[in-house]
Formats: structure tokens, C-alpha cells, sequence
């Protein structure tokens, strides 16, 4: 139980006190009703003895009596209604309310810490008052009148006479059958004689004649004159004097507000009330809410009679007459004992001292001693004669019944003159003047007697007041016998069926139990008396909301405190207190017990709490608090049903729709649903990209719609660091930062983003619902604060919380309905359209929130009157806001920002608007979706500004420049619209006659035509706009070839457009549009080239260095894309140095066709150029050769041929320098080995021009299309496109080896091969006749060639034999006669001829191939050995004739 402000052993004394009666004259009740008080009243404040009083006990003991007090009431006749208790009671608890600002104990249990009231003065005061009001009973004598004081007035006629009538109305109500009500003590009950005198008005003689004339009559001891009243009321207000009756009478006063009324809602007491004291909770102008019957005070209350708190309902019999308005002054803060000063005071103190010792405690002695002397006389007889005396005493009793029966009833009645009686009136008067010992031999002994005569109501009060006794006794002999209450309170509950006495016991007892910290047992006796069906009813909610809410201050104030019952308990309390009205305490329950269920995982139990606090609280009209309740369980990840959801949401918005009523002019409130995920909120800058329209196709820039990929985000960025890196001569300037154009939670968002004037802000929400519910957002948008920044350097900031209309500043777009439903994460999307330039803030989003109806329609009118007419019913809805707040990345750089958390900014919702840009868009025309490998297609692109400024500086910036080209300088820039270029080549061509088939046509170009020459970045190209230029809402129309990327697939290609503003803009330099081409390429031809030195030394010109190119060509389509047929029309050489002479195909075939997995080779003799051809090695002059197979040239020098095998050519050496470069160990290397390699290098580029044939949709198509293929070392393979890399696994070991760096010091065998160039000259056949001559002699010349620009020192071996057993078996052996060395020298690019002979001895097939020749450079050491002849055999044929 809480603590309380008395101790137990104050507590019952003052709860058990002597009971005086007072009968007032018309007249003396006037006098006091001059102060507004009644007599008993007057003396409330001074019922308490200040000092100790004597008295002797039946032993002749002295008996000391400590902080007596007796309480005075005036004679009710009628007993107290039920209903007028339960009223007082229910008003009592109302009124008392913890005080404001009350510091709570704070209880630490566990990992709880609790903030508890300590004490429970609503408890206190509904004991108080219980016990106070207890109706007198029969069976026990505690509340029965010991006395009655006389009053009359000193002005009355003949106020000794008037004291007569009042003796005989005394002697009429205690003695008359008539009156059954009220109880007295005993037959001759002690009259007192007051005699009032107003000391203001009367006459001081006359009072103190009639008091002597009194004194003769009655006697001095039962006679007192009190004068009052010594102050005219119209001082009142000169000097204060304190009021000791307010705090007696507030509780008058509560109990008074109603008592006069028709019925249980007429309230107008409370109306003209000043200070509202006591009104009920606040629930005085109560209507009916929310669908709750108000169903708390449904009963009237009709009192009889007024009521006194101090006692059983009293109050002087004429009040009910007195008008209703009179007792409601009470409760208008109206002064008490106006009249009366403090010597007034004292002298009623002293009164009630005089009536005490003169009157009272000797008339209690002498009471006590007769009813002892009866006892004793009593206990001398023997029991036999007892028993029958009995008998005969109790002639009046019940006839005799079963022991069972008489369980079933509360027993028999005593009649009042019983001896047991007499013993419990003895015990009870005992207890009134607190001498415990003998009061408890008392109760013991009535007890066994009750017991024995089955009169379990006597024998269940007889246990109680034992119990007590003993508990009080001074140096407690005996333990509190807790089993005598537990009986007690069984017999009164269960066989007397009397609650109200139940649970005094239960009171009593539990205070007790708590004073000796039997907590566990005092909250097990609360709750016992808490869950009856019993009885129903508000008086049964009321007890049982405080019993059990004592009970769980038991459970909290244990040694090891219970908190979980603690709160569970306080749930019940507050459950009850609610079934009783008692709406404050009922919010006050939950609120307490909710601090033990929050956080903890229990979600139903605290959506429940929290349901019911919201409820509560708006019961109340504390809206913030049901608000805040509703909220929180509309916030937490609710586990409730749906439909349970759905009901919590509508009494949310209910209850917020009356709150923002209140204040309609008031902040916008912040709403709980949905859930922002305000780190995925993204911004995008710019208009929405436009649909493909037909043919065209807009740029697929950058969308809100496009998922964030950091490795693409890296490669654009790095695009746009390649252009503007071009654009500032190749450094990237300091202050660069990428454009972002999207903004997100993965973007960089520590600078102020920059956004364009006139160009809408798109901002991406991100929305969920957690409810099962859907949830209708409508009338949606943005709020924002601009500060406009003006030139002149004004700055007026602007906040503009709803925008309505179009304002000149910002516009913003208002989604009228957006609509989440259950569970759902959903995006909005919401514009703002900046009109100035200025800093725009956006703070978050305004909306009203509402749910989902059924069809709202009333016989068949439609929508209701001021419903949401939309796509969606709206139910209800609040206009609200929820707040944008991104938390920006952690930071994690310093030491200091690793060791404490801290976050940067994130500004990606505050953009800074600045001055207009241009804004180009780029549209696609016949742009292709599938290309064959190598494929070449005619597009065109339309750049168009559609801004308000001039544009400039268009550049394209791509990874793969290889795949497309705008055309070089060759190219016409006017070119035929797209739709008359539909059937034509891609290529230039010339018409060409038959003749000149098999010899190539030269022509010649420089790289620089084809855009290759800006600097080292071949993939930044300038975009040939005419005048460089593009005026506002302006277009052009540019041609673009595109080639299928050579391996097969799909392939994403990124094109970046760079821009700039003509006029120079501060904040942004450039701009920029981005452009994904997504191509799937099919397979089409294979490619494969290689050259080799030609044998033949001399060609027509006379000059050595002839080269024969192989080409193989494999149809590798599966005609998947319904190609029947390669043909190709054209191979084209493209070398600085070499070009196609002819072919050298034996073939007469004109066309060269291959179906699908055919195959074709192809042999081309090539030539070096003229000296006047290949310039100097500096010269970017490219030689093209076109050997013809069709009827057509193909122009392959000029655009798109010559740009593609540009762009491959420049791609290819991008490769190889980014290989791990063999180049850096070259540096190292010796000339001569330098010397050596360049001997096998060749720079032979073929293009292979191909047309396929296609059937689509039943029409033929042609495509066309070229290969590449770049032969850089004779005798190497090449290929069209890049091999597979043979799996690395096997590869791992090389690299253990340490030797393999040196290994590359030297050059290989290859390029020492081909250093010198050797070759035989012999006839073929040889007629010998050997028959006649047995040796055949042949000559034989060997031509020796220095391929290199260097010295070389040669010298040649005949004397090898052969020693390869296959070489033996399929050739005859001969031999060389003659010098058999030689050493020579030859120089740079010599040629020498040696004259030899060789001689046979039979016929038959020889290899002459055998000379061996070595060779070094002059000033080297080392002699390496040329291995040509090796590989091409010299047969010759010995024939004998």
C-alpha cells in the first residue's frame, strides 16, 4: 500500500471515536448559521483534546487517554440512503487528485525505474470518509450516541423551558418504537445543557441569569454557557482570521453539489461557481463521446436529508427545506465563522475540554463500571443456571434452527438487554477510550459466546475488534492474530453477505499488515475483496479500483519489489476506476503501469494501455495527451488485426480533427503515418525525360526511374572527367565537381546542389505504410522556404508554408490523391518549378491523411456532403506535415571523427537556383536495336536546345569511340534527310570498270580527317554542328554510322554530350546529357590474316621487299538474324608504309560468296610504297589500297570506312598500352636487338568490306558491313577479333620462375629468322645421262637478302648433312662440291648471290635446302642462325635419260 500521512496507530483511534448527539433550539441554530456553519460544525475544528485526559478503570487504575477525540452530529432520524453514501464516496475520490507539480518517488527494481506517487490521498480520503460513514448497526455499539448536548439560545423567550422541550424531543426519538434510528449506547444517555450566547447582540445579564438558573436545574456539571458571535459581520473584513471548518467541509460541500437536483444530469451547481473546486473531473459539460454511453452517474441521487462527512449522513431536520441555492454557497468559497474571533475560537476549545472532563469521561466510567459489575456478577454464576438465566433473558429470540441453517443466515438477534451484549458494549467502550488490554479480554470473551450461539454477525465484529485491540495493545503481548480478520471477513462476505463491513475488516487489516511490512499478505487480502461478482454496481468499481491499486503499491513497496504485478494490478485499477467515472484516476492507472510495459516488446498490452490512455485523455479534453497516445500506436510495428488497426486509426484522426479545431490558425501538427524513409528520399533536376516517338528516340539521360549502379555512376563521372579534362588542355580543374543531375543516399550530397531557374526539382518520398490498413494521402505536396538572393544584394527571406494559387517564386505540384495500401512501400513524386533564383529549402511534405471508405452514397444522392470527392472515398482526414530530415554519412576521416560519432551535412534538399542554362535534348532517328558483328548502319541524331540560351562546345565523350562516328571532314554536312538516304550504302562508292579487278586502287588520307587527332583522347569527339553553335529552340540533324561491335552479345554503350552556356555562368560551367545504346550484336565473319616475305627477290619494279598476304574467311552466322549469304566485295589495305598490290586468286569467281560455315582464303600481294608515298615516319598519311571483287570501289579512304578503321586501329593501341608493356623492357635492350625486331614488324592493316544478304519479313535486305584486321609481325597470325584467353590457371606457374626476366633481354627466334632472306635458284628438273658420265653436276645460285637497316656479317655452311631421319627417307642424299663456307658481309639491305654445284650420283627427288646460314650483326658477338630454309623445301628432280 502507498504511504500514508497517519500511522496505523493513529489511524483506528481516530477512525473509532465517542459519538455525541446534538439537538439544537430554531434559535441557537440561527446563531451559528450567522458564521454558515451548524452547531456540530462549529465544533469540528476543535473535537480534538489538546491535552492528555485521566480516567480510573473498573480496577480503580489510573488510565491515561492521548489525542481523544469526539465527534459531534446533529440528529438524523433516517438512516443514510445507500446511494447518498456511495455518491459522497464517489465524490470524495473525484476531488482528490494528486497535486500539481508533486515530485514522484522514483523505485529503482531490476532494470525498471518507475516514477510512482508515494502517497494516495484519494485512498485516505475515501477511508476516511468510508469509516466515517458507517451506518450504526445492531450487533456493535462503536458509532452509537454516548450523549446528546442540549443547545438553546440565550435570546430565546424562556430558554429553560425551550431546554425542557428539548430534553423530552431527546427522550421521544431514543425511547419512541417509532424511531428505530439513531442507535444510542445506552438507555440513560447523558444530556449536556448548552446555552449559546451571541455576544454581539444579546444581553450578557439575561445569559448568565438563565445559566445559573440552568446550573440549579441540571446541575454544574452537565451545564455550560458558550458565548460566540463577538464580531458584527460587517468587520469581516477588516482583519483576517483563519478558517479551520473549510478543510471539514469540502467534502460537505462535494457531497451537497447534487443533493437537491431532479436528476443525474442537472448540474447547474458547478455554473455560477467561482473558484470550479470540485467539480467532477472536469466532466461537468460531459456530452456523449465518441460512442461511449456516459453510463458513470446514471443513478439519482434524492437525498432525505443533508449529510455531514464526520459521521453517518446528519445534518439539523429543517435543512431539507432550505433552499437549494443556500447549500450551494458552500461551494462558492464563502468565509466560515465570519463572526467569530479567536477568543471565540478558544472558547469553544475550552467548551469541549469542559464537556469532556465534566461531562463525558465520568459518564463513560461510571458506565464502564456497572457493565463490569454485571460481567463479574455474571461470572460468579455457574454455567447451568447462566444458560437458563440466558434463556429467559432471550425470550425475543429467533426460534431454534439447525447449526446448518443458522450458517446460512448471519444467525440470531440478541435483544439490546442480553448479557452477551452488555459484554461487547463493555469491550467497545473500552476501546473508545483506548484502553486496549481490557477491551481485548472483552471481545475474546463475547466472542466464544457468539461463536457458541452460532450469531456469526456478533461473532465475526467480536473477532474484529479483537484482532485490533490486540494489535493496538501498549508493548504488544500477543502477535496481531491475522486469522481472527480473515474469519471475519469470511463470515461478514460470504454468510452475513455484508460488504461494507467486509471491508472495513479488509481496510483495517491491510494497514496493519503493511505497518509490519507483510506486504505480500496485505495485497493478497486487497484483491480478495476485488473479485466478486457479487456486487455489481459503481460502489463495487470504485472499491475495488482503489483496493487494487493498493494492492499493487503492495506488490512495488515488497523487498524485492514485483514491478510486472505492480502493473498489472495498476491495469486493473485503472480498468475498474473507469467503470466507476473516475476518469482522472482510470488515466492516472495506466499512465503509471505503461511505464513498466513500454519498450519491452509487449505490443498488444501496450497498444491496449496506450488505446485506453488516449481515450481517457481525450474523455478529459487533455487532447495532446490522447493525441500522443494514439500515435504512439499507430507507430509502433503493430501486431493488431486489421480491422483493430483500422479502428485505432479512425479514432486517431477523430480525436486529431478536434485538436487542430481547436486551433485552426495554429503549425501545421506533425503526423505519425506513413512512415518517410527520409534517407531514400532522391531529388532529380530537370524535365521528365520524353517517350520515343516513332523512329525517334529521345536520350535515355538520367531518371528517377533508373536504379543507382556506383560502377556506372564511376564510368560517367569518368566520361566527364575525359571531356572536361579535353576542354581545360588536358588538366581537370581544382574546382570540378561531376554534375548530378539525381541526387541520392549514394550520391554526394555535402555541397549545396545546383539547380536551374525554370527547371522543375522533382523530389522522390519514399513512402510505407505500416498498418494493414490503406492509408489515402490527398492534396499532397511540398513545403519549402525560399530565400530569393537578389542583385542588388537584398535579401528578404520568404517562407511560405501553404502555396496557394500560382506564386511568383516557386510553383509546386499538388497530387490530389496518392494512396498507400496495407503494408506498402510506395514512391511520390512531387515538383517544385523554381521562377528566381534565390536558395530554395524544402522541409518536408504537407498532406491530409485519411483512410478508405466503402462506397459513401446515400440513396443514391452520391457522395455525402463534404466528403472527399475522388477517385477514393476519404472517411476523415487531418491536414498535417511530416519533416524531411536526411542525416548526412558518417564521418570517419580524423582521429577525433573515428573515435566520436559525428555525420556530415547532407544538402541534397537545399538546391541553390541559379541563372538560366541552356538544355539540350538529343533524339535518335533509325537508330538500330540488333547489328550483324562488324555491321555498318546510317543513323541520324537531332540536337535540339530547348532553352532560352544559345549552346556551344557539343562534344560526345564515349568508352567505345570504335562503335560510331559523326564522319570526318570528307564527309558532306548537309546531308539527305533520313528518310530519302533509306535504300542507299552507307559507304562512298565509285563506279568501277571490270578490268581493274584484281589491281588494288590507291588513294590516300590523314588521320586528323577523322577526328582521331585530339590530343591522347581519341574517345572525346567534337560533335560538327554548323557555326559551332545552337541557337535557342533550335535543331539540327547529323548523320552517325555505327558499326556492330566485333564480338557478340549485348552491349551497353554510354554516350555523354558535353555542353557549355555561350555567356560564361559562374556557378555551372557545363553541362552535360547522358545517352545508353543498348546494341545485341550477332555473329557475322571470322578473320584471319597473316604475311609472309615473298621468295621471289625482284618484283616489277625491280625493288626486293615483296610480301604475300593470306586472308581466311569464315561465315561463322548461324542465320539467326535470316542472313543467307556473305559476299565480299572489297579487301582494302591501309599502311603508312605497304599496300595491296593484287590478288593473286586463281579464281575467276568476280563475286566471292560464302553461306552459312563456309569458308574462303584469299592471297594478296603487297608492296611497300613509293618513297613519294610513305613520307616521312612523322606523317600522319595513311596509303589505301582497294582491291575490288564486285563492280563497285568502295571509297575506303573516306568516310565511315576510314573512321572505323581509325578508331579500331587507335582502340587496338590502347590495348596494347595498357597491357602490362613490353615497351619499358625494350628501352633497356641494345640497339641491335631493336634493329633485329624491326626486320619482322609490318604495319599492314586489311579491311574486309562484306555485304549480307538478309530475308526479313519476306523482303530482302542488304546490310554492309567491315572487318579489321592488323597484321603487325610476319609470319604471326591475326584476327578480326580479339581470342579467348586461354584459361589462367595453367598460367599461375610461370610466374614462380625468377630466371623469366632476363629470358626477354634477348630477341626471339622469330625475329632472328627473318633477319637475312635466302633463296635458291635452281631448275626445277635436270636431264643427266648416267649411263655415260656417273656424276651429275648442277648449278646453283643462293641469293642472300639483308632484310634489316644494319651491317650483317654472314656466313653460310655447306657441309651440313641432313640428319632428321623423315628429310633421309622421303630425299636422296647429294652433295655440294666446290668452297664449302663462305664469310661475307652485306650491307644495309644488300642483295649478294653466291654461284654453287652440286653433285648427284643417282636419279631422283633432293631437297637442296640444306646451307646452312648464320648471321650477326658486324659489331656483335653473337652469330645467331637464320632457320629459312628449314621451313620452305627446295626440291629438285634428277632424271637420267
Amino acid at each position: 500500500m502507498a504511504q500514508c500521512v497517519q500511522s496505523v496507530q493513529e489511524l483506528i483511534p481516530d477512525s473509532f471515536v465517542p459519538c455525541v448527539a446534538a439537538l439544537c433550539s430554531d434559535e441557537a441554530e440561527r446563531l451559528t448559521r450567522r458564521n454558515h456553519l451548524s452547531f456540530a460544525e462549529l465544533l469540528k475544528p476543535f473535537s480534538r483534546l489538546t491535552s492528555e485526559v485521566h480516567m480510573r478503570d473498573p480496577n480503580n487504575q489510573l488510565h491515561i487517554i492521548k489525542n481523544l477525540k469526539i465527534a459531534v452530529s446533529n440528529i438524523i432520524t433516517q438512516p443514510p440512503q445507500p446511494g447518498a453514501i456511495r455518491k459522497l464516496l464517489n465524490d470524495v475520490v473525484s476531488a482528490s487528485q494528486p497535486a500539481e507539480g508533486l515530485v514522484a518517488n522514483v523505485i529503482t527494481a531490476g532494470d525498471y525505474d518507475l516514477n510512482i506517487s508515494a502517497t494516495t490521498p484519494w485512498f485516505e480520503s475515501y477511508r476516511e470518509t468510508f469509516l466515517q460513514s458507517m451506518p450504526a448497526s445492531d450487533h456493535e455499539f462503536l458509532n452509537h450516541y454516548l450523549a446528546c448536548m442540549l443547545v438553546a439560545s440565550s435570546s430565546e423567550a424562556e430558554p429553560v423551558e425551550q431546554f425542557s422541550k428539548l430534553s423530552q424531543e431527546q427522550h421521544r426519538i431514543q425511547h419512541n418504537s417509532d424511531y428505530s434510528y439513531p442507535k444510542w449506547f445506552i438507555p440513560n444517555t447523558l444530556k449536556y445543557y448548552v446555552l449559546l450566547h451571541d455576544v454581539s447582540a444579546g444581553d450578557e445579564q439575561r445569559a448568565d441569569s438563565v445559566y445559573e438558573e440552568m446550573k440549579q436545574k441540571y446541575g454544574t456539571q452537565c451545564c455550560y454557557l458558550l458565548k460566540i458571535n463577538s464580531r458584527t459581520s460587517n468587520r469581516a473584513s477588516d482583519e483576517q482570521i483563519p478558517d479551520p471548518w473549510s478543510q471539514y467541509l469540502q467534502k460537505n460541500s462535494i457531497q451537497n453539489q447534487e443533493s437537491y437536483e431532479d436528476g443525474p444530469y442537472a448540474i447547474t451547481a458547478n455554473k455560477n461557481s467561482d473558484s470550479n473546486l470540485f467539480s467532477l473531473d472536469g466532466l461537468d459539460n460531459e456530452v456523449k463521446v465518441d460512442g461511449l454511453p456516459n453510463n458513470f452517474r446514471t443513478h439519482s441521487l434524492q437525498l432525505d436529508q443533508s449529510s455531514d462527512p464526520s459521521n453517518s449522513f446528519d445534518g439539523p431536520d429543517h435543512v431539507k427545506s432550505s433552499s437549494s441555492h443556500e447549500t450551494k454557497k458552500t461551494n462558492t468559497g464563502i468565509i466560515h465563522g465570519a463572526c467569530l474571533t479567536l477568543t471565540d475560537h478558544d472558547r469553544i476549545r475550552q467548551f469541549i475540554q469542559e464537556f469532556t472532563f465534566r461531562g463525558l469521561l465520568p459518564h463513560i466510567e461510571k458506565t464502564i463500571r456497572q457493565l463490569n459489575d454485571q460481567l463479574i456478577s455474571r461470572k460468579g454464576l455457574s454455567r447451568s443456571l447462566f444458560s437458563a438465566t440466558k434463556k429467559w433473558f432471550s425470550g425475543s429470540k429467533v426460534p431454534e434452527k439447525s447449526i446448518n441453517e443458522l450458517k446460512n443466515t448471519s444467525g440470531l438477534l440478541y435483544p439490546p438487554e442480553a448479557p452477551e451484549l452488555q459484554i461487547r458494549k463493555m469491550a467497545d467502550l473500552c476501546f473508545l477510550v483506548q484502553h486496549y488490554d481490557l477491551a481485548y479480554s472483552c471481545y475474546h470473551t463475547a466472542k466464544k459466546d457468539f461463536l457458541n450461539d452460532q450469531a456469526m454477525l456478533y461473532a465475526a465484529g467480536a473477532l474484529e475488534m479483537a484482532a485490533v485491540s490486540a494489535f493496538l495493545q501498549p508493548g504488544a503481548p500477543r502477535p496481531y492474530p491475522a486469522h481472527y480478520m480473515d474469519t471475519a471477513i469470511q463470515t461478514y462476505r460470504d454468510i452475513c453477505k455484508n460488504m461494507v463491513l467486509a471491508e472495513r475488516c479488509v481496510l483495517l487489516s491491510a494497514e496493519i499488515l503493511k505497518s509490519q511490512s507483510k506486504y505480500s499478505e496485505a495485497a493478497a487480502l486487497l484483491i480478495r475483496l476485488t473479485s466478486e461478482n457479487t456486487w455489481k454496481g459503481m460502489d463495487s468499481d470504485l472499491r475495488s479500483a482503489l483496493l487494487l491499486e493498493q494492492a499493487a503499491h503492495c506488490f512495488i513497496n515488497m523487498k524485492s519489489p514485483m514491478v510486472r504485478k505492480y502493473a498489472f494490478h495498476m491495469i486493473l485499477a485503472g480498468h475498474r476506476f473507469s467503470k466507476a467515472g473516475q476518469k482522472k484516476h482510470a488515466l492516472r492507472c495506466y499512465c503509471q503501469a505503461m511505464q513498466v510495459y513500454k519498450g519491452k516488446g509487449w505490443s498488444l498490452a501496450e497498444d491496449h494501455i496506450n488505446f485506453t490512455i488516449g481515450r481517457q485523455s481525450y474523455t478529459l479534453r487533455q487532447l495532446d495527451n490522447a493525441v500522443s497516445a494514439f500515435r504512439h500506436i499507430l507507430i509502433n510495428e503493430s501486431k493488431q488485426s486489421a480491422p483493430q488497426q483500422g479502428a485505432f486509426l479512425r479514432e486517431y484522426l477523430y480525436v486529431y480533427k478536434n485538436v487542430s479545431q481547436l486551433s485552426p490558425d495554429g503549425p501545421l501538427p506533425q503526423l505519425p503515418l506513413p512512415y518517410i524513409n527520409s534517407s531514400a528520399t532522391r531529388l532529380f533536376f530537370g524535365h521528365d525525360r520524353r517517350p520515343a516517338d516513332g523512329e525517334k528516340q529521345a536520350a535515355t539521360h538520367i531518371s528517377l526511374d533508373q536504379e543507382y549502379d556506383s560502377e556506372s555512376s564511376q564510368q560517367w563521372r569518368e566520361l566527364e572527367e575525359q571531356v572536361v579534362a579535353v576542354v581545360n588542355k588536358g588538366v581537370i580543374p581544382s574546382n570540378f565537381h561531376p554534375i548530378q543531375y539525381c541526387l541520392n543516399s549514394y550520391s554526394d550530397n555535402s555541397r549545396f546542389p545546383l539547380a536551374v531557374v525554370e527547371e522543375p526539382i522533382t523530389v522522390e518520398v519514399a513512402f510505407r505504410n505500416p498498418l494493414k490498413v490503406p492509408l489515402l494521402l490527398t492534396d499532397l505536396s511540398l513545403l519549402w522556404k525560399f530565400q530569393p538572393k537578389d542583385f542588388s544584394g537584398m535579401d528578404n527571406e520568404e517562407v511560405k508554408e501553404l502555396v496557394t494559387g500560382e506564386p511568383k517564386m516557386i510553383g509546386t505540384e499538388v497530387v490530389s490523391e496518392f494512396l498507400i495500401n496495407s503494408e506498402e512501400s510506395k514512391v511520390a513524386r512531387l515538383k517544385l518549378f523554381p521562377h528566381h533564383i534565390g536558395e530554395l529549402h524544402i522541409l518536408g511534405v504537407v498532406y491530409n491523411l485519411g483512410t478508405i471508405q466503402g462506397s459513401v452514397t446515400v440513396d443514391g444522392i452520391g457522395a455525402l456532403p463534404g466528403c472527399h470527392t475522388g477517385k477514393y472515398s476519404s472517411s476523415m482526414s487531418v491536414r498535417g506535415r511530416q519533416d524531411l530530415e536526411i542525416q548526412g554519412p558518417r564521418l570517419n576521416n580524423t582521429k577525433e571523427e573515428k573515435t566520436s560519432i559525428k555525420y556530415g551535412p547532407d544538402r541534397r534538399l537545399d538546391p541553390i537556383i541559379t541563372e538560366e542554362m541552356p538544355l539540350l535534348e538529343v533524339f535518335f532517328i533509325h537508330f538500330p536495336t540488333g547489328l550483324l558483328c562488324g555491321e555498318i548502319r546510317k543513323a541520324y541524331v537531332e540536337f535540339v536546345n530547348v532553352s532560352k540560351c544559345p549552346l556551344t562546345g557539343l562534344k560526345v565523350v564515349s568508352k567505345r569511340p570504335e562503335f560510331f562516328t559523326f564522319g570526318g571532314n570528307t564527309a558532306v554536312l548537309t546531308p539527305l534527310s533520313p528518310s530519302a538516304s533509306e535504300n542507299c550504302s552507307a559507304y562512298k562508292t565509285v563506279v568501277t570498270e571490270s578490268t581493274s579487278m584484281c589491281t588494288a586502287l590507291i588513294s590516300s588520307a590523314s588521320s586528323l580527317d577523322f577526328g582521331i587527332g585530339i590530343g591522347s583522347q581519341p574517345e572525346v569527339i567534337p560533335v560538327p554542328l554548323p557555326d559551332t553553335v545552337l541557337l535557342p529552340g533550335a535543331s539540327v540533324q547529323l548523320p552517325m554510322w555505327l558499326r556492330g561491335p566485333d564480338e557478340e552479345g549485348v552491349h551497353e554503350i554510354n554516350f555523354l554530350f558535353y555542353y557549355e552556356s555561350v555567356k560564361k555562368q559562374p556557378k555551372i560551367r557545363h553541362r552535360i546529357l547522358r545517352h545508353t545504346a543498348v546494341i545485341c550484336t550477332s555473329r557475322s565473319l571470322n578473320v584471319r590474316a597473316t604475311v609472309c616475305r615473298s621468295n621471289s627477290l625482284e618484283d616489277e619494279e625491280g625493288r626486293g621487299g615483296n610480301m604475300l598476304v593470306f586472308v581466311d574467311v569464315e561465315n561463322i552466322n548461324t542465320s539467326e538474324a535470316g542472313v543467307k549469304e556473305f559476299h565480299i566485295v572489297q579487301v582494302s589495305s591501309s599502311s603508312k608504309h605497304w599496300k595491296l598490290q593484287k590478288s593473286v586468286n586463281l579464281s575467276e569467281n568476280k563475286d566471292a560468296k560464302l553461306a552459312s560455315r563456309e569458308k574462303g582464303k584469299f592471297c594478296f600481294k603487297a608492296v611497300r610504297c613509293k618513297e613519294k608515298e610513305a613520307v616521312t615516319q612523322s606523317s600522319e598519311k595513311y596509303t589505301f589500297a582497294d582491291i575490288i571483287f564486285g563492280n563497285e570501289q568502295i571509297v575506303s579512304s573516306a568516310s565511315p570506312c576510314a573512321d572505323f578503321f581509325h578508331r579500331s586501329l587507335s582502340s587496338e593501341l590502347k590495348k596494347s598500352r595498357a597491357q602490362p608493356s613490353v615497351h619499358k623492357v625494350k628501352q633497356s635492350l641494345e640497339d641491335a636487338v631493336r634493329v633485329i625486331q624491326k626486320c619482322s614488324e609490318v604495319d599492314l592493316n586489311i579491311v574486309i568490306l562484306w555485304k549480307a544478304y538478309v530475308v526479313e519479313d519476306s523482303k530482302q535486305l542488304i546490310l554492309e558491313g567491315q572487318h579489321h584486321v592488323i597484321l603487325h609481325t610476319i609470319g604471326k597470325e591475326a584476327f578480326s577479333y580479339p581470342q579467348k584467353q586461354e584459361p589462367p590457371e595453367m598460367e599461375l606457374l610461370k610466374f614462380v620462375r625468377p630466371e623469366n626476366t632476363t629470358v626477354s633481354s634477348r630477341p626471339s627466334v622469330e625475329q632472328l629468322s627473318s633477319l637475312i632472306k635466302t633463296s635458291l635458284h635452281y631448275p626445277e628438273s635436270f636431264n643427266h645421262p648416267f649411263h655415260q658420265k656417273s656424276l651429275c653436276f648442277v648449278p646453283v645460285t643462293l641469293l642472300l637478302s639483308n632484310c634489316s637497316k644494319a651491317d650483317v656479317d654472314v656466313i653460310v655452311d655447306l657441309r651440313h648433312k641432313t640428319t632428321s631421319p623423315e628429310a633421309l627417307e622421303i630425299h636422296g642424299s647429294f652433295t655440294w662440291l666446290g668452297q664449302t663456307q663462305y664469310k661475307l658481309q652485306l650491307k644495309s639491305q644488300e642483295i649478294h648471290s653466291l654461284q654453287l654445284k652440286a653433285c648427284f650420283v643417282h636419279t631422283g627427288v633432293y631437297n637442296l635446302g640444306t646451307p646452312r646460314v648464320f648471321a650477326k650483326l658486324s659489331d656483335q658477338v653473337t652469330v645467331f642462325e637464320t632457320n629459312q630454309q628449314n621451313s620452305m623445301p627446295a626440291l629438285i628432280i634428277i632424271n637420267n635419260v
